[in-house]
């Protein structure tokens, strides 16, 4: 079989989190369970009706433009985009096709093409042979971003959906909740494979990805897809497929258009914008926060900790920030991947299994950041155990208190007083006479049983590596 080259590239769209709708005052409620009831007469396109452009949804489509190092347009317009469908009230739906408020930049080294502002459409249901429309989501403002076809992988694909949903979330730019299960965040892939890694194949487009899991699965469907009637002398058609979750399979839809099929042109009822000519779109680039990748790169090279756990504290900034006022209280980097272990493992298993904990800046549960430093400090020195840690953790984050406080009420500080240790190892070593020669013939694993038994016996306060040594000691 012939090697193929894969190319891929994304278009996806997000519905902004203004208070109303593009072009009219109706309420922009994605929440809204009764149908048809965020709608006027723009929206709806009665006869006479004139649309208004909303600045705030301008605005945060130029915010994510600065974010991944766009060129912001000075002069840009809305156009007609004409094709006629039940869930499109106009007959056309307004766009941006020549003039793209945002052009170039790039997320997580992909390259993207423009990112344009443009209104949602309404949301058909079929019931048999009759088909319902909900226009609530009619002219709801939607971004959507076009990447460079420079995609070559599913994971590739998935990894930047992803960092565009973080980036656009209320955990960081704010212009968008970016949920896929409610359709607020949509995804297409534009798929080919060419036997010449020099040239492209022919472009099908993959519809109704709902999840990161369907783009992925969709994507290596459709490359192994097109591979197959390739090497079977067929020839790849450029069309629309959906993406059939049950069957895990995509399916013909329809032949793809070209941009000539829409008949762009300007939309006469809207005005034309000069971005550098109003106030509330300039200096945009100050009002972002610190962004992903920007946070990714500073948590490596200030604590360097595991990767994971830098991808933890990217999509949970609370708990990120909970970590950084703690390792700031210690100067290395293992003391820092403790800290990070703590967090990462202990504490958001017990928020896993408990609703009713809250993450803070300042406060994981009842834990303090204050409480944390004085238990790694313990944990440090030797205090307390491995798994006395983990208990007094489970209460801090449960109940609140002082670490030290913990210990001693629960009487898990270490045991190393050699004096007391010795008469449980020797209550030990009586009870245990096969264990005890097994280890003096050489099996070393004898000596962790051994040693269990002491932190068993000692309600796990017994220092593990002073029992160790004391044990050796004793048999040798």
């Amino acid at each position: 079989m012939k090697e193929y080259f894969p190319t891929i590239g994304l278009e996806i769209h997000a519905e902004l989190s203004t208070q109303t709708k593009m072009f009219c005052g109706s309420k922009n409620d994605p929440d809204e369970k009764e149908p048809n009831v965020n709608i006027c007469p723009v929206c709806m396109a009665h006869p006479g009706t004139l649309p208004v452009i909303n600045k705030e949804a301008v605005k945060s489509v130029l915010r994510v433009g600065e974010a991944v190092g766009g060129s912001i347009a000075d002069f840009t317009e809305f156009d007609r985009k004409n094709y006629f469908y039940p869930d499109i009230p106009k007959a056309y739906q307004i766009s941006q096709y020549k003039y793209p408020l945002v052009t170039g930049g790039s997320l997580v080294g992909i390259q993207i093409t423009r990112v344009h502002l443009e209104e949602d459409t309404a949301k058909s249901q079929h019931v048999g042979a009759t088909s319902l429309v909900d226009f609530n989501r009619a002219g709801v403002p939607l971004l959507e971003l076009v990447t460079e076809p420079v995609i070559h992988s599913a994971q590739e694909a998935g990894r930047f959906a992803r960092e565009l949903q973080i980036l656009l979330s209320p955990l960081y730019l704010g212009v968008s909740e970016a949920n896929m299960e409610k359709g607020e965040m949509r995804v297409e892939a534009n798929i080919s494979v060419s036997s010449d890694p020099n040239k492209f194949g022919t472009k099908i487009e993959v519809k109704n990805l709902n999840s990161f899991r369907a783009v992925e699965k969709a994507i290596d469907f459709e490359i192994a897809r097109q591979i197959e009637v390739l090497e079977n002398g067929g020839v790849i058609e450029q069309e629309t497929r959906g993406w059939d979750e049950n069957k895990s399979i995509t399916f013909s839809q329809r032949k793809k258009e070209s941009s000539h099929d829409y008949r762009y042109f300007p939309d006469p009822d809207l005005p034309k914008i000069y971005i550098s000519q109003i106030p509330e779109f300039q200096n945009l680039k100050a009002t972002l926060p610190e962004l992903p990748q920007d946070k990714r790169a500073r948590l490596e090279q200030s604590y360097n900790i595991k990767n994971d756990d830098i991808e933890t504290f990217i999509r949970n900034p609370q708990v990120g920030s909970f970590f950084e006022t703690v390792a700031k209280n210690f100067t290395d980097s293992e003391t820092w991947q403790t800290v990070a272990n703590f967090i990462t493992s202990d504490v958001l298993g017990l928020v896993s299994k408990n609703d009713s904990v809250t993450l803070a800046d300042e406060l994981l549960g009842q834990m303090t950041t204050d409480s944390l430093v004085q238990l790694v400090k313990m944990y440090e020195a030797g205090e307390i155990s491995s798994r006395g840690a983990k208990d007094i953790l489970s209460i801090l984050v449960l109940e609140g208190g002082e670490s030290r406080d913990v210990a001693t009420a629960k009487n898990l500080f270490q045991k190393s007083d050699e004096g007391e240790l010795n008469i449980i190892i020797d209550q030990i070593i009586e009870e245990n006479p096969k264990v005890v020669t097994e280890f003096k013939e050489g099996n070393v694993r004898s000596l962790q049983f051994l040693i269990g038994q002491g932190m068993k016996k000692t309600g796990g306060s017994a220092n593990p590596g002073l029992l160790g040594e004391l044990f050796t000691k004793k048999l040798n």
